[in-house]
């Protein structure tokens, strides 16, 4: 059963709200455990932002125990599409069942101009998206009583995602990007945008076919998705609507760098499919080389494309990045030590 539960998510968090990093994943719960559902809705301003979560078992009265994971979606596809979509007799394709059958407390959101969330009062780029952020995680600490969580971005979220890390590195335990862009040299995707640079700077929506949306899972290798798969992601987010904002469009053809390695000093995943095509391996291998913290991993997952959480290997994606959330502390700083 789902509740609709309202918040007006402030600027500023509360302080002296108690924040753990001790919390794990161990022991997630039987698969057989009932996932629960909620929804909420944070405020940017009078722009309504759509959240939504999963996890094992009724939330309790209180704070939250369970590791937080928020996921962030993409340029052309919102949220629950993204992570939660139901493919009937072609196995699990829910992020947020997955994660949280493995004992996380599963969160994600629509970003302005997306899915639920209220149309774009500009074009919803990247910087908006941070500040989209900003406001669903107010949300998420009055729920929870958490300040800090995991931060898993795809695409044009895992831009986002970045973006929040580098003005918010207390509040990501670990940050997850995947089919990330630095600064998209030797994207063919991204040239291909690039054609249509003047659509973008001069208007704050784009359509959005249904054949576009299939069109994910086949432009860079066909083969690496099931053909259901696409058909019902697009099923499910047309009737969400037939446009979506340029903002990211835009950010990613003509403003990168927009993230900076540097100021991410938190443990850092990147995961990349074989053939994808928007985000170059040497772009990634250059990212990865100026991330301060000595927790990072690099990880190319073979047979995949740009939609890992979508493909035909989806379980190794799944096993990567949960082994990076769920890896033991280090025990060779402080008083601790390895017995």
């Amino acid at each position: 059963m789902t509740s609709r539960r309202t918040f007006l998510a402030g600027a500023a968090l509360a302080v002296g709200a108690s924040a753990s990093t001790s919390w794990t994943a161990q022991d997630p719960p039987r698969k057989d455990q009932e996932i629960h559902a909620y929804e909420y809705w944070a405020h940017r301003g009078d722009i309504r932002l759509y959240l939504y979560r999963k996890l094992i078992g009724p939330v309790a009265s209180g704070a939250s125990k369970r590791p937080i994971l928020f996921l962030t979606h993409g340029s052309s596809v919102s949220s629950r599409p993204t992570f939660d979509l139901v493919v009937p007799g072609h196995g699990e394709y829910s992020l947020m069942d997955v994660f949280a059958r493995f004992g996380y407390d599963v969160w994600t959101m629509d970003f302005e101009g997306y899915g639920h969330s209220s149309p774009s009062h500009g074009n919803s780029n990247i910087a908006d998206g941070a500040a989209d952020l900003q406001a669903a995680t107010s949300v998420i600490w009055k729920e929870t009583g958490q300040e800090d969580f995991f931060l898993y971005g795809e695409s044009a979220g895992a831009l986002r995602a970045a973006a929040f890390a580098m003005v918010e590195p207390a509040r990501v335990r670990k940050l997850v990007l995947t089919a990330l862009t630095w600064t998209g040299k030797g994207s063919p995707t991204l040239e291909k945008r690039a054609k249509n640079v003047d659509f973008y700077r001069t208007h704050n929506t784009r359509p959005r076919s249904r054949e576009m949306v299939s069109s994910i899972f086949t432009r860079d290798k066909p083969g690496t998705s099931d053909p259901a798969v696409g058909e019902a992601m697009a099923d499910a987010e047309m009737k969400l609507g037939d446009t979506v904002p340029t903002g990211t469009y835009l950010d990613m053809t003509t403003k990168l760098p927009l993230v900076d390695p540097a100021r991410l000093p938190m443990p850092v995943q990147i995961l990349r499919g074989q053939y994808d095509g928007i985000a170059s391996l040497q772009d990634l291998l250059d990212f990865f080389a100026l991330l301060p913290a000595p927790d990072r991993q690099l990880a190319i997952m073979p047979g995949a494309a740009h939609l890992l959480s979508m493909g035909r290997n989806r379980a190794q994606f799944w096993h990567v990045m949960h082994a990076f959330l769920d890896m033991p502390p280090r025990q060779d700083q402080g008083t601790a030590e390895i017995r």
